[in-house]
């Protein structure tokens, strides 16, 4: 009798078998995960530290006042001691002494095969830019539209 209850208490191999097929296809579930996390934290990373490249970029841009060295664009040493490239292109806008500024960057060297190059378009507010005749030119036409509209 006492054999037949230490039968009815233990495992068979099949059961232990389906709960060790069940262990394995949850750790396999949490590894993906896990993963999943650390990919994400990953890109996070890497967007910040795009943001932070183009920020800075467009802080070289905005803080320049000679309009020739903006044309001429440069190059950034960036805090991973790589170096971005970065070139403007300024065009005029019917509004006297605005200007939109057409600013592109992309790094020397591209690690992982990653695009982190960027265009972004900036209205700048530049009297100093400005060609005197041109500015003239913009503000009668201002003043007559507005003129116009009274």
């Amino acid at each position: 009798m006492n054999r037949r209850r230490a039968r009815l208490r233990a495992f068979t191999l099949i059961e232990v078998l389906i709960s060790l097929a069940i262990f394995a296809l949850a750790s396999v579930v949490l590894a993906a995960a896990y993963l999943n996390v650390l990919g994400g934290y990953q890109a996070v990373a890497r967007r910040q530290q795009g943001e932070e490249e183009w920020k800075l970029v467009r802080s070289v841009v905005l803080s320049e006042s000679d309009r020739q060295k903006v044309e001429a664009g440069g190059r950034l040493q960036l805090s991973d001691n790589s170096t971005m490239r970065w070139t403007a292109t300024i065009e005029g806008t019917a509004v006297a002494d605005l200007f939109a500024v057409t600013v592109r960057a992309e790094p020397e060297v591209s690690l992982n095969n990653e695009n982190r190059a960027r265009e972004q378009k900036i209205l700048l507010l530049r009297p100093k830019w400005s060609d005197p005749v041109e500015r003239d030119k913009l503000r009668s036409v201002s003043q007559q539209r507005l003129a116009k509209q009274r």
